[in-house]
């Protein structure tokens, strides 16, 4: 789903190697493990009031809870997410990132915990596929995957960035753009909470499975965090959270 910025962040990530990462095993002597996520992407992860909450949110606790451990949470700001981890900052991030073959030279992905992709909202119900958009000014956040697959199309005008998601949203919905391109139960929800924005949903622009990350190379906790996520699979955890956000259940096809 997001995509950080490649060339730049790329370069600051492989220097950044050579800070040793927790392993699974100091985690648990530790007994707290230290996840980051971004706090301003609903319904995965935001606040409400105070409360950090979401369905990536609930399904991290749900895993930590299977390894016996602590949570601590982070939040900030989308593009310092995984830059953090290759500095040991936490040990997990978590916050819809798409697994690309880019994204995995610089961090190890656990199993996906979702699967989803970036759909085409707009006011114009003109606009619903990927060459309605040729001519277009679409709105997408920095540093994501919408970015880079709006960029892959021919014929668009332009592409506007914004550091948040909700600021791309309101963008059209002042009609600043033309479209926006974001992840298809945000779109769903922001539709379902705006009824008067009358926002069109169009087509899936592209598709994709989201995980956390870990440490490039930290095997030891990814493999971990995949066996408590297999047994919060098998006992409905899964399932019931899924269904609470999204009334569906949104794991990804084996």
């Amino acid at each position: 789903m997001k995509l950080f910025k490649v060339a730049a962040t790329a370069l600051a990530l492989c220097a950044a190697f050579a800070v040793q990462a927790r392993s699974v095993e100091e985690i648990k002597k530790d007994g707290k493990i230290v996840i980051a996520t971004e706090g301003q992407f609903a319904p995965f992860n935001f606040f409400q009031g105070t409360k950090l909450t979401g369905f990536e949110v609930e399904v991290a606790e749900a895993v930590v809870k299977k390894m016996g451990v602590k949570l601590e949470w982070k939040t900030l700001g989308f593009d310092a997410l995984l830059t953090g981890l290759a500095q040991d900052r936490w040990d997990v991030v978590i916050a819809s990132h798409g697994v690309t073959e880019e994204r995995s030279k610089a961090v190890t992905f656990a199993a996906p915990h979702y699967c989803s992709g970036g759909i085409i909202v707009a006011l114009d119900p003109k606009i619903r596929t990927a060459a309605d958009l040729t001519g277009k000014t679409v709105a997408v956040q920095t540093g994501t995957s919408y970015l880079q697959n709006v960029q892959k199309l021919t014929g668009v005008k332009d592409v506007k960035n914004f550091p948040q998601d909700t600021d791309a949203q309101r963008a059209l919905i002042s009609k600043r753009v033309d479209a926006w391109v974001s992840d298809k139960f945000v779109a769903k929800e922001a539709a379902a909470k705006n009824a008067k924005a009358g926002f069109k949903l169009g087509d899936m622009l592209f598709v994709e499975r989201i995980a956390p990350a870990v440490t490039k190379g930290n095997t030891g906790l990814a493999e971990a965090w995949n066996k408590a996520f297999d047994e919060v699979l098998a006992d409905g955890s899964y399932a019931a959270i899924s269904k609470k956000y999204f009334n569906e259940d949104v794991r990804c096809a084996k």
